[in-house]
């Protein structure tokens, strides 16, 4: 109607006399309405100047989740996969290093790990806004950093994928290894006091039976209560063994307070097996509900990885003041075996660890079983693909932990091999490649910091495993 209307006014007897001032009125609003078509002109292109602009992608808002979790959740599932038996073996790390070194190694060593944790969310966070993409995995981190960073690299994005693989595969079959050694000498210890002494070969032949039968379980689901029930007897543990170590603690003096140079490699092969959690980093920010709470300095990350330290910290510097030089390769062994509560404490961490083992076990077999399973075509061969799967894995962690029945050096190669490599090496170089294009700060302090972390790293890997591999041959020598 706002349109019709000159139209309808023209009919009428007095609008002809007042034609002039309608014709003005007309060119007024004429030049009302060109100035209004330019501005609106501005507005359009000033909207498609901004259209232009992608917004940033926010992976978080593009993740479909069934079932994420809570900050609490999250909080418990990064102590659960940071603590096992490697804060039991930190008072033989602290054999190795000294008391103080020890102490300010640890934590060190702690802060160093949390920020390569952090590196890895950020590189998985920044790949992920480039490629669109709501989530990535740690070998996807790698495989992508190398595929979009320079490109005289992208001809490695195959091969960094396979290697962080691979090493995610022998740190979780080490792990296993080390779960399975553990079982055998605790239940060792309680049976040689009250019955038999038999050799911890025994006890692995013994225990292969059960191990292989829980593994049998493929769904995560019938875990769950399993897994519950051992963080449960853990928790118990360590609580009645900080009883035992806090009870007439030595003076400071009574142990050395620097390890030698031969000994350090093998404080650090067994620290970093401590603190290698930075595997399931990803998989726990990619399942939160509210995934900006993970970083941050009061974040998910950092609070849990404070509490897994000073625990580190703690287990490792009263267990070495306690009992010295002869501390063992997992301070349950230390326990006095005349008291009934110190044999259960032993009981329920064997059967806390093997309850456990599934869950490691998790890891390698799923990445082994698609390469194994997809060359057969039925159901049936399948099932019976995984199933002899299962039982060959399983039996090799058995054979080498037979054949080495010592925990604290294999602890010490597992660590200083894979650990290291996954929680040092990878993310310096990732974040290296990732931000290539993107700069690394003023003076290029991130490219410096990651220089040094990957020497650090570096060096740990070679002589961690020299003197973790000369102590498995040469056990006599320390």
């Amino acid at each position: 109607m706002s349109e019709l209307q000159p139209l309808l006014q023209s009919d009428r007897p007095e609008a002809s006399e007042n034609r002039p001032a309608l014709r003005a009125e007309q060119e007024e609003n004429t030049s009302e309405s060109i100035l209004d078509i330019k501005n609106d002109e501005g507005t359009d292109s000033d909207a498609a100047a901004q259209s232009s602009q992608k917004p940033e992608y926010n992976p978080s808002m593009h993740r479909t989740l069934d079932h994420p979790t809570s900050n609490v959740d999250t909080m418990i599932h990064l102590l659960k996969g940071n603590i096992g038996t490697g804060i039991l073996a930190m008072p033989d790390a602290f054999r190795n290093a000294g008391l103080y070194v020890g102490l300010f190694g640890t934590l060190i060593l702690g802060a160093i790990c949390t920020h390569c944790m952090h590196m890895l969310v950020r590189c998985s966070r920044e790949l992920c806004q480039r490629l669109q993409q709501p989530a990535l995995n740690f070998p996807e981190v790698g495989y992508w950093s190398f595929e979009t960073g320079p490109a005289a690299l992208k001809r490695y994005s195959i091969t960094a994928r396979r290697m962080i693989t691979t090493f995610l595969f022998i740190t979780q079959m080490g792990f296993c290894c080390v779960y399975f050694l553990f079982v055998a000498l605790n239940v060792k210890e309680v049976i040689d006091h009250y019955f038999v002494k038999l050799d911890v070969r025994v006890y692995l032949i013994i225990l292969l039976v059960p191990m292989i039968l829980i593994n049998l379980l493929r769904n995560l689901k019938y875990l769950a209560p399993v897994s519950f029930f051992a963080a449960i007897l853990t928790v118990t543990g360590l609580s009645i063994s900080f009883f035992y170590m806090l009870q007439n603690l030595p003076r400071t003096d009574t142990v050395k307070p620097v390890g030698t140079w031969a000994t350090l490699p093998l404080y650090f092969g067994t620290a970093i097996y401590a603190f290698e959690g930075i595997g399931v980093v990803l998989p726990l920010e990619n399942n939160m509900k509210s995934p900006q709470d993970f970083g941050g300095i009061t974040g998910v990350l950092n609070t849990g990885m404070v509490i897994v330290a000073c625990l580190y910290t703690s287990v490792g510097f009263f267990g070495y003041l306690k009992y010295g030089e002869n501390v063992k390769g997992s301070i349950t062994l230390n326990l006095p075996q005349d008291h009934i509560l110190s044999q259960l404490v032993r009981i329920a961490m064997a059967i806390a660890i093997f309850l456990s083992y599934p869950l490691q076990f998790y890891v390698p077999m799923n990445i082994v079983e698609p390469v194994v399973v997809n060359h057969f075509e039925t159901n049936r061969a399948q099932y019976l693909a995984n199933t002899a799967l299962r039982i060959v894995l399983i039996t090799f962690t058995f054979i080498l932990a037979a054949c080495i029945p010592n925990l604290g050096p294999i602890i010490s190669l597992v660590g200083a091999i894979s650990s290291s490599a996954l929680a040092l090496i990878a993310p310096p170089i990732i974040e290296i490649i990732t931000f290539w294009a993107v700069g690394y700060g003023r003076y290029n302090w991130i490219l410096w910091k990651d220089f040094a972390i990957l020497i650090f790293g570096i060096s740990g890997f070679v002589f961690g495993t020299y003197a973790s591999t000369a102590q498995i041959l040469y056990p006599s020598i320390n």
